[in-house]
């Protein structure tokens, strides 16, 4: 069976990337411009500094800013209609995943509207054109939306987040600048730094991997480990590092897949609205030891890529240890609180498990996993 692999068609990284906007803009066609951002990033002046861009220009353009950090149904049915009324023939997304997965499904639903029903986006959706064009514009390291087929909507009313992959959705152009991620408290840049990680790692342990997809994430697991902890003191260098190397780690899950970790973070973040980030890097090191019996020698290196002296001369169960460690570390370096207590109500945990077992990403994990099994990790961390 042939490996199929996507990438998004342009993108531009480093300091200044977002300048290449308007030569985009008019390069393409485009007429008006449909500018998708959420409210803080909006208070804070950072849609600003693209806006700006465009006024200079002379490029006309409407905000849409009814964006929640778990974009809801709500928010898509009334972007769609935002859209629809703007007269634009194309949308910018700035910020993080919330901007960029609402932005791909008002995209995806304009131009397939016999999806208008959010909810039979599910899974893979049939559709049949691209989506409106998007230029996205991440404002935080971490979800890769940018460069992915995916996107995560928030089903209120049944409290699930809903996983949607299509090739349709992915963004033309991707601007990769650090310099729009500046701002990021630490608490968001650890999370979202967290989230890149555990793209990576997931990505590289997956059912799905093979050398292409492994070159992406082992990369982009070493530049995290070596760069995170300097994101989150804020130094330029860490910022730019980061940014590239959750791109990297997008690169290589959007082909591939996830596994139970993502499986279970949407449903924390279902639930009780926990961000994205935090729930995956919580629950990092606890399904990173339920998978180790199955990943071969991939712990080793990833062992390696955190600096662990001798990874390839020690046990295998010791090395897969030192990586499980090392990742830990990590997220506690960076101020993550490794632990459900006071989170997750132990009377919730049948639903909380039934729901992540029926999740998209839980087929790719690489060891095969039962409500069981997701019920015993949840418990062991509350």
């Amino acid at each position: 069976m042939a490996n199929r692999f996507i990438l998004n068609e342009t993108s531009y990284h480093g300091a200044g990337a977002i300048n290449e906007i308007v030569s985009e803009f008019r390069n393409r066609g485009f007429k008006k411009a449909f500018v998708a951002s959420d409210p803080g990033l909006l208070q804070f002046g950072i849609t600003a500094k693209v806006t700006d861009l465009l006024d200079e220009a002379c490029i006309p353009y409407v905000v849409y800013s009814n964006i929640q950090p778990n974009p809801t149904i709500e928010n898509v049915k009334s972007g769609v209609k935002a859209f629809a009324e703007s007269g634009a023939d194309m949308i910018i997304a700035i910020g993080g995943g919330s901007s960029m997965d609402t932005s791909k499904a008002i995209g995806i639903i304009n131009t397939n509207p016999e999806f208008a029903d959010v909810r039979s986006l599910e899974g893979v959706a049939p559709t049949k054109k691209p989506c409106t064009p998007i230029f996205a514009v991440p404002t935080t390291a971490g979800t890769a939306a940018e460069v992915t087929i995916n996107y995560v909507i928030t089903d209120v009313e049944k409290k699930r987040k809903f996983v949607c992959v299509d090739v349709h959705d992915i963004p033309v152009v991707a601007f990769v600048d650090p310099d729009m991620m500046a701002s990021m408290p630490a608490g968001l840049t650890a999370a979202t730094g967290m989230d890149a990680l555990t793209h990576a790692i997931e990505g590289y342990i997956t059912a799905g991997a093979w050398e292409l997809s492994d070159m992406f994430h082992i990369t982009a697991i070493r530049m995290i480990a070596k760069s995170l902890r300097d994101a989150v003191n804020n130094d330029p260098d860490g910022r730019k590092a980061m940014a590239l190397a959750q791109y990297v780690a997008g690169m290589g899950f959007s082909n591939v897949g996830l596994g139970v970790d993502h499986s279970m973070a949407h449903t924390l973040s279902a639930y009780y609205n926990m961000p994205h980030g935090k729930a995956c890097a919580t629950l990092l090191p606890t399904v990173m030891a339920y998978n180790a019996p199955v990943t071969g020698e991939k712990y080793r290196d990833i062992a390696d890529a955190f600096g662990v002296a001798g990874a390839y001369e020690m046990p295998l169960e010791e090395a897969r240890e030192a990586a499980i460690n090392a990742v830990k570390k990590l997220g506690e370096d960076v101020g993550i609180v490794m632990s459900l207590k006071g989170v997750v109500p132990a009377e919730d945990i049948d639903a909380l498990s039934a729901d992540a077992f029926k999740d998209a990403c839980t087929p790719g994990n690489p060891r095969p996993v039962t409500v069981a099994d997701i019920k015993e990790m949840f418990l062991s961390l509350i």
